[in-house]
């Protein structure tokens, strides 16, 4: 099985496309397979893997974690939605960008985003279903997020309503963070 890889315009930020085989009983697809990964320069553990459901117009995010550090390979298995990836890393000559694209259970689109970027998504269809690997264990004390519309990053997000939760709509903002002592002991 092949995968298309796509690099974008920040470093380590991959969109990447497993191949699908196809007939009138169903489907066969490899979402995720060490060597094909490293041959395009990831060598990755991942040690969890996350699934969540949500509706339509929900916004989750821009969530990270700094100890242990987390990269998350994302994919959406049920529906469509906009995921996003903020590059965070203070050493990054993209510190702050962000890139967003479309993925759904059609188009197969994946997102890598290693340690070091704050990720979310939106639900475009009545409901969506995200799985995402991680190269981390889950962490409550060592995890925050970012606000979802901090003005300093201007994502365009495809909704006007979102659905947050409290904790989303509480998100300190990019530069709030980088006065935390975290933030600039953070290893990615």
């Amino acid at each position: 099985m092949e995968f298309k890889v796509n690099y974008t315009d920040i470093a380590d930020l991959l969109i990447i496309t497993p191949e699908i085989f196809q007939d009138e009983r169903g489907f066969f697809t490899e979402t995720y397979r060490k060597d094909k990964f490293y041959e395009f320069g990831l060598d990755l553990d991942f040690v969890q893997d996350n699934h969540s459901r949500s509706s339509k117009n929900v916004v989750r995010g821009l969530h990270f974690q700094w100890e242990p550090p987390m990269g998350k390979l994302m994919r959406v298995t049920q529906g469509a939605a906009f995921l996003v990836a903020v590059d965070i890393r203070m050493s990054s000559d993209t510190f702050g960008i962000w890139v967003g694209i479309e993925a759904s259970v059609t188009n197969r689109k994946q997102v890598y985003a290693p340690a070091g970027f704050a990720r979310g998504f939106c639900v475009l269809s009545e409901f969506a279903e995200i799985q995402y690997k991680c190269t981390g264990i889950y962490s409550s004390k060592a995890e925050s997020g970012i606000l979802w519309n901090d003005p300093a990053i201007g994502i365009e997000w495809p909704v006007k309503e979102p659905i947050l939760s409290k904790k989303d709509e509480a998100a300190q903002t990019l530069e709030q963070w980088l006065l935390r002592e975290e933030a600039q002991n953070f290893v990615y």
